[in-house]
Protein backbone atom coordinates (compact mmCIF):
# COMPACT_ATOMS: atom_id res chain seq x y z
CA UNK A 1 0.00 0.00 0.00
CA UNK A 2 2.73 2.38 0.62
CA UNK A 3 5.25 1.38 -2.13
CA UNK A 4 4.42 4.54 -4.14
CA UNK A 5 5.55 6.65 -1.38
CA UNK A 6 8.66 5.50 -0.10
CA UNK A 7 11.68 6.73 -2.93
CA UNK A 8 14.44 4.83 -3.84
CA UNK A 9 16.45 3.35 -0.82
CA UNK A 10 14.21 4.89 1.59
CA UNK A 11 12.56 1.27 1.81
CA UNK A 12 15.79 0.26 3.70
CA UNK A 13 14.34 2.57 6.90
CA UNK A 14 11.54 -0.52 7.34
CA UNK A 15 11.14 -3.80 8.36
CA UNK A 16 12.50 -6.30 6.15
CA UNK A 17 8.55 -7.72 5.52
CA UNK A 18 7.82 -4.19 4.22
CA UNK A 19 10.80 -3.78 2.30
CA UNK A 20 9.60 -7.19 0.29
CA UNK A 21 6.33 -5.60 0.04
CA UNK A 22 7.65 -2.58 -1.15
CA UNK A 23 10.00 -5.09 -3.96
CA UNK A 24 7.41 -6.94 -4.89
CA UNK A 25 4.79 -3.73 -5.14
CA UNK A 26 7.88 -2.46 -7.51
CA UNK A 27 7.78 -5.39 -9.15
CA UNK A 28 4.23 -5.61 -10.66
CA UNK A 29 5.05 -2.03 -11.48
CA UNK A 30 7.35 -2.55 -13.78
CA UNK A 31 5.41 -5.79 -14.68
CA UNK A 32 2.39 -3.42 -15.57
CA UNK A 33 4.43 -0.96 -17.66
CA UNK A 34 5.46 -3.22 -19.72
CA UNK A 35 2.61 -5.65 -20.33
CA UNK A 36 1.12 -5.45 -23.78
CA UNK A 37 -2.27 -5.01 -22.42
CA UNK A 38 -1.74 -2.08 -20.51
CA UNK A 39 0.35 -0.76 -23.00
CA UNK A 40 -2.88 -0.72 -25.02
CA UNK A 41 -5.43 0.15 -22.53
CA UNK A 42 -2.81 3.59 -22.15
CA UNK A 43 -3.81 4.53 -25.61
CA UNK A 44 -7.05 5.43 -24.47
CA UNK A 45 -5.41 7.93 -22.20
CA UNK A 46 -2.55 9.36 -23.59
CA UNK A 47 -4.12 11.85 -26.23
CA UNK A 48 -5.60 13.31 -23.06
CA UNK A 49 -3.18 12.53 -20.20
CA UNK A 50 0.09 12.20 -22.02
CA UNK A 51 2.68 10.22 -18.86
CA UNK A 52 0.06 10.19 -16.17
CA UNK A 53 -1.83 7.60 -18.79
CA UNK A 54 -0.54 4.84 -17.23
CA UNK A 55 -1.54 6.47 -13.58
CA UNK A 56 -4.91 6.36 -14.43
CA UNK A 57 -4.66 2.73 -16.09
CA UNK A 58 -3.99 1.41 -12.33
CA UNK A 59 -7.07 3.28 -11.47
CA UNK A 60 -8.98 1.30 -14.44
CA UNK A 61 -7.95 -1.97 -12.94
CA UNK A 62 -8.05 -1.56 -9.36
CA UNK A 63 -11.88 -1.14 -10.65
CA UNK A 64 -11.75 -3.97 -12.90
CA UNK A 65 -10.38 -6.32 -10.31
CA UNK A 66 -12.73 -5.33 -7.31
CA UNK A 67 -15.49 -5.89 -9.75
CA UNK A 68 -14.46 -9.34 -11.01
CA UNK A 69 -16.77 -11.53 -9.63
CA UNK A 70 -13.69 -14.43 -9.78
CA UNK A 71 -11.56 -13.01 -7.54
CA UNK A 72 -14.53 -10.94 -4.85
CA UNK A 73 -17.86 -11.17 -4.49
CA UNK A 74 -19.58 -7.72 -3.13
CA UNK A 75 -18.91 -9.47 0.47
CA UNK A 76 -15.50 -11.08 0.44
CA UNK A 77 -14.45 -7.22 -0.86
CA UNK A 78 -15.85 -5.88 1.42
CA UNK A 79 -13.91 -8.10 4.80
CA UNK A 80 -10.76 -7.45 2.43
CA UNK A 81 -10.97 -3.83 2.47
CA UNK A 82 -11.46 -4.05 5.94
CA UNK A 83 -8.91 -6.21 6.89
CA UNK A 84 -6.61 -3.63 4.92
CA UNK A 85 -7.82 -0.60 6.43
CA UNK A 86 -7.30 -3.03 10.18
CA UNK A 87 -3.58 -4.25 8.89
CA UNK A 88 -3.06 -0.29 8.14
CA UNK A 89 -4.33 0.95 11.43
CA UNK A 90 -1.97 -1.49 13.33
CA UNK A 91 0.74 -0.05 11.36
CA UNK A 92 0.24 3.72 11.72
CA UNK A 93 3.85 4.55 12.87
CA UNK A 94 5.19 3.10 9.73
CA UNK A 95 2.92 5.10 6.99
CA UNK A 96 4.88 7.61 5.18
CA UNK A 97 3.45 11.06 6.00
CA UNK A 98 2.10 11.24 2.56
CA UNK A 99 0.32 8.46 3.37
CA UNK A 100 -0.88 9.13 6.23
CA UNK A 101 -2.34 12.33 5.80
CA UNK A 102 -4.46 10.11 2.91
CA UNK A 103 -6.02 7.36 5.30
CA UNK A 104 -8.38 8.46 7.19
CA UNK A 105 -10.17 9.72 3.77
CA UNK A 106 -9.54 6.06 2.27
CA UNK A 107 -10.65 4.44 5.09
CA UNK A 108 -13.53 6.74 5.98
CA UNK A 109 -14.71 6.46 2.26
CA UNK A 110 -13.56 2.67 1.73
CA UNK A 111 -12.08 3.66 -1.16
CA UNK A 112 -10.52 -0.18 -1.93
CA UNK A 113 -14.18 -0.95 -1.68
CA UNK A 114 -15.53 1.57 -3.98
CA UNK A 115 -13.32 0.87 -6.57
CA UNK A 116 -16.12 -1.82 -7.41
CA UNK A 117 -18.48 0.96 -8.49
CA UNK A 118 -17.88 3.06 -11.58
CA UNK A 119 -18.75 6.03 -9.07
CA UNK A 120 -16.53 5.05 -6.90
CA UNK A 121 -14.27 4.43 -9.66
CA UNK A 122 -14.86 8.31 -10.69
CA UNK A 123 -14.05 9.64 -7.47
CA UNK A 124 -10.54 7.84 -7.52
CA UNK A 125 -9.55 9.83 -10.62
CA UNK A 126 -10.52 12.87 -9.13
CA UNK A 127 -8.42 11.84 -6.33
CA UNK A 128 -5.75 10.84 -8.97
CA UNK A 129 -6.32 14.69 -9.58
CA UNK A 130 -6.01 16.74 -6.65
CA UNK A 131 -2.68 14.51 -5.24
CA UNK A 132 -0.80 15.36 -8.69
CA UNK A 133 1.22 17.63 -9.58
CA UNK A 134 0.23 18.61 -13.46
CA UNK A 135 -3.55 17.82 -13.96
CA UNK A 136 -6.29 19.58 -14.00
CA UNK A 137 -9.34 17.87 -14.13
CA UNK A 138 -10.47 13.97 -14.71
CA UNK A 139 -14.03 13.68 -16.40
CA UNK A 140 -12.38 13.47 -19.67
CA UNK A 141 -10.70 10.05 -17.96
CA UNK A 142 -14.00 9.11 -17.17
CA UNK A 143 -15.72 9.52 -20.25
CA UNK A 144 -13.03 7.30 -22.04
CA UNK A 145 -13.09 5.10 -19.09
CA UNK A 146 -17.05 4.63 -20.14
CA UNK A 147 -16.43 4.98 -23.63
CA UNK A 148 -13.61 1.81 -23.68
CA UNK A 149 -15.10 -0.14 -21.07
CA UNK A 150 -15.33 -3.18 -22.80
CA UNK A 151 -11.53 -2.32 -24.30
CA UNK A 152 -10.30 -1.80 -20.87
CA UNK A 153 -12.38 -4.78 -19.62
CA UNK A 154 -10.52 -7.13 -22.02
CA UNK A 155 -7.46 -5.11 -21.75
CA UNK A 156 -7.20 -6.04 -17.24
CA UNK A 157 -8.91 -9.69 -18.21
CA UNK A 158 -5.93 -10.40 -20.49
CA UNK A 159 -3.26 -8.56 -18.25
CA UNK A 160 -4.60 -10.03 -14.81
CA UNK A 161 -4.21 -13.80 -16.31
CA UNK A 162 -0.81 -13.31 -16.57
CA UNK A 163 0.35 -11.03 -13.42
CA UNK A 164 -1.26 -12.92 -10.67
CA UNK A 165 0.76 -15.75 -11.80
CA UNK A 166 4.08 -13.54 -11.93
CA UNK A 167 3.29 -11.84 -8.63
CA UNK A 168 2.86 -15.27 -7.04
CA UNK A 169 6.20 -16.55 -8.02
CA UNK A 170 7.71 -13.59 -7.30
CA UNK A 171 6.53 -13.27 -3.73
CA UNK A 172 7.59 -17.12 -3.14
CA UNK A 173 11.13 -15.68 -4.46
CA UNK A 174 11.35 -13.00 -2.20
CA UNK A 175 10.26 -15.31 0.44
CA UNK A 176 12.60 -18.13 -0.32
CA UNK A 177 15.31 -17.24 -2.57
CA UNK A 178 15.46 -21.05 -3.91
CA UNK A 179 12.05 -20.11 -5.55
CA UNK A 180 13.18 -17.19 -7.22
CA UNK A 181 11.35 -16.80 -10.81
Amino acid sequence: MISDFVKGRRKLDYPEAVQRGITLHRAIDEFTDRHEASREAKLVFRPAYRLYAGAIVDVIYDHFLAADEQEFTESSLHGFSGGVYQTLHQHLDLLPERFARMYPYMKEQNWLFHYRSRWGTEKSLGGLVRRSRYLTESDTAFRLFEEHYQLLGDCYRHFWAEIKPFAAAYLAGLTDPEKKP
